[in-house]
């Protein structure tokens, strides 16, 4: 069995153990509660084998909120022990056990919440804004989403067997090199993360794929909804931008396990090689991130404002210039490696520039909103909340731009802080609003108002308490990733923040209540007519929840925000309908038999042995890994060729 032992497990490590029997009890109790209610034939068949890209889009999101828990739950351990270990107390979590803490956070937080978030609202409305019946690669979307859950998967089960990383959220050699990482924490990372990138690069390719070629009738690129446009650059970067992140890990897998010394000095590699990559890939990583939730925000003003978007073409030219200048920036995350003045004030700049763009934005935004008829529902909140934090975090950020200033903050808390104000404010506020504003036409029925109003103030108050010591931290000198640290001073701040991050979890726990309530009392807040929030996009003119074909007669498009302008009488509906049910004999007539892609297990079974190979991979069991893979090979080539994929309805 490889290096793989009873020892392997934390038997002596009452936090790790305590955590894993809480995972396993509940596991059990999810389990159990199932097979009890007997609905393992409907989850599998509904869900788990399902290439409804709204199924998907739904499962990609319940993977986010369930990993969100889980890396919370890495930052209060974080905020409580830095507001405990001063002076001559030492905390409650060991170095080596903090180290870990503060890696996993990271990494779930970005490519298991922030990632499956975005890619999940993406999936759900973007076939649904174009006029589309699905994706363009059905099955291929399924295997996306098993894949990165199997990466989220091998994470956590590090928490039970084995360690994870000590390295923080990017592996940086020499620290994640063999020498000075013997164990199977960084191989726990750098599989996962190959596992579920490759998932990602495959929705990248769908997505792209979907909304270059498979719009409705008269739905031209201009005519796109504005959070098209923001999918279609952000896959763009996926599909340009994650084969640098396989490659980079890829290398560095090869100097652990073979002995290739890509990054390892002393064999004449060189560390700086793995930033310049890690972070040709990391800024475009941003933005694939924020760009979909800078979509999800233009949406929700317009909506809420009762307008179209001010200056939709200019929103769509600063998403594609964002697209283009994310790749010149990356080498601001490192002033300090010893460049020189020419190629540090060069990338300086570019960072300002990239800054332009956005300030388009937001400046559209604000004039979207003047005048308008606005209504102060939950997702208009979470994106008036977004505009002011996002600017406090970009005017941050343009400061870490200037070099000197850089040198003086890099890799201090005040950079830490900047992070935060930038993810939170921007990705996780966005996937927050989408989340409110589409889960009427995913599941039918509204959340509770007043629920949702408890949980934004939370998350608002909380944030600003937890993240705004940060920076004064920052200036005073507090660096990152301190387990304990002498200066009592600092101790009063790491409290106020440890104090926001309780507030946070109440903004948490409130959500989950609010999702239960609104569960329990859905027979009164059913959504009866498609269009809860008198929207202006396709999405709005069908069933809630839309049936799987989505259209049984494809929209005629023949304008921007051409389904608000039918229910304004100014134009015919583009389906042909007022409402979202073919009423007219016209509409029955023009409506012919429709196809729809067969459930697939491919991407159930496909994940399962790409767990096995990963896992055999990570503790060194050859016979394990060969099978694994060769399973999961097998698996993709009898898929690939199954006849009659698709049934008519």
């Amino acid at each position: 069995m490889g290096k793989l032992s009873w020892s392997v497990i934390p038997w002596s490590q009452p936090l790790p153990m305590t955590a894993s029997l809480m995972l396993a009890l509940a596991g059990l109790f999810i389990l159990g509660f199932i097979t009890w209610k007997r609905r393992w034939p409907y989850l599998w068949k509904e869900w788990f084998t399902s290439v409804d890209h709204k199924r998907v889009g739904v499962m990609y999101v319940m993977l986010s909120l369930v990993m969100l828990l889980r890396g919370f739950t890495d930052a209060i351990m974080m905020r409580t022990q830095q507001a405990l270990a001063a002076g001559a107390s030492q905390g409650y979590l060991p170095p080596e056990h903090y180290d870990q803490i503060f890696s996993a956070h990271g990494t779930i937080m970005i490519f298991f919440m922030a990632m499956p978030f975005m890619v999940g609202l993406m999936n759900f409305v973007v076939p649904l804004q174009l006029g589309i019946r699905d994706v363009a690669f059905p099955v291929l979307n399924s295997v996306s989403f098993w894949l990165t859950a199997a990466g989220a998967l091998l994470v956590n089960m590090s928490l039970v067997i084995g360690e994870f990383a000590k390295t923080g959220w990017l592996p940086y050699p020499p620290l994640s090199e063999l020498q000075f990482s013997p164990g199977v924490g960084v191989d726990y990372y750098l599989w996962a993360l190959q596992i579920s990138g490759v998932g990602s690069l495959l929705s990248g390719i769908n997505l792209v794929t979907t909304i270059l070629k498979t719009r409705a009738p008269g739905m031209t690129y201009m005519r796109m909804p504005v959070f098209c446009w923001t999918a279609l650059a952000s896959n763009l970067l996926i599909v340009a931008a994650f084969p640098i992140l396989t490659a980079t890990l890829g290398m560095l897998l090869l100097d652990r396990y073979v002995g290739t010394h890509f990054f390892t000095n002393a064999g004449g590699g060189n560390a700086m090689l793995f930033f310049n990559l890690i972070w040709a890939w990391g800024h475009p990583e941003v933005y694939i991130l924020i760009l979909p939730a800078f979509g999800v925000f233009s949406e929700v003003i317009a909506t809420f404002s009762a307008k179209t978007v001010f200056g939709y073409r200019s929103m769509v030219l600063a998403t594609m210039a964002i697209c283009i200048l994310s790749f010149m920036v990356w080498l601001h995350h490192f002033f300090t490696m010893g460049a020189g003045a020419d190629v540090n004030g060069f990338f300086g700049m570019m960072t300002m520039i990239i800054a332009v763009p956005t300030g388009v934005k937001m400046f559209n935004w604000l004039f979207t909103l003047y005048r308008g008829r606005i209504r102060f529902e939950v997702p208009m909140l979470w994106a008036l909340g977004f505009m002011v934090t996002f600017v406090i975090g970009g005017l941050t950020g343009v400061l870490l731009a200037v070099p000197p200033a850089d040198f003086v903050l890099h890799n201090s808390l005040f950079l830490v802080a900047h992070f935060h104000t930038v993810l939170i404010g921007g990705v996780l506020f966005g996937g927050m609003a989408g989340y409110n504003y589409w889960f009427p036409k995913a599941f039918g029925f509204s959340l509770d108002r007043r629920l949702g109003l408890w949980s934004f103030w939370c998350w608002i108050v909380g944030f600003y308490l937890a993240f705004v010591p940060l920076y004064v931290l920052g200036l005073l000198g507090m660096t990152r990733r301190l387990q304990h640290y002498d200066d009592l001073s600092w101790q009063p701040y790491l409290i106020c923040a440890a104090f926001g991050a309780a507030i946070i979890f109440c903004g948490i726990v409130t959500q989950v209540a609010q999702l239960i309530v609104s569960i329990r009392t859905r027979a009164s807040r059913r959504d009866t007519n498609g269009d809860p929030w008198d929207g202006r996009t396709l999405e709005w003119s069908t069933a809630s929840p839309p049936p799987t074909y989505n259209y049984a007669v494809l929209p005629q498009v023949t304008g921007r925000d051409s389904f608000w302008t039918a229910k304004q009488g100014r134009a015919r509906d583009p389906r042909g309908a007022a409402s979202h049910q073919l009423d007219t004999a016209g509409d029955r007539e023009k409506a012919t038999p429709v196809e729809v892609p067969n459930n697939s297990p491919n991407g159930f079974v496909t994940a399962f042995f790409a767990v096995v190979m990963g896992f055999a991979l990570i503790w060194h069991i050859w016979w394990m890994a060969i099978l694994g893979s060769a399973c999961a090979a097998l698996t993709l080539l009898v898929f690939g060729w199954v006849p009659r994929a698709q049934r008519v309805l």
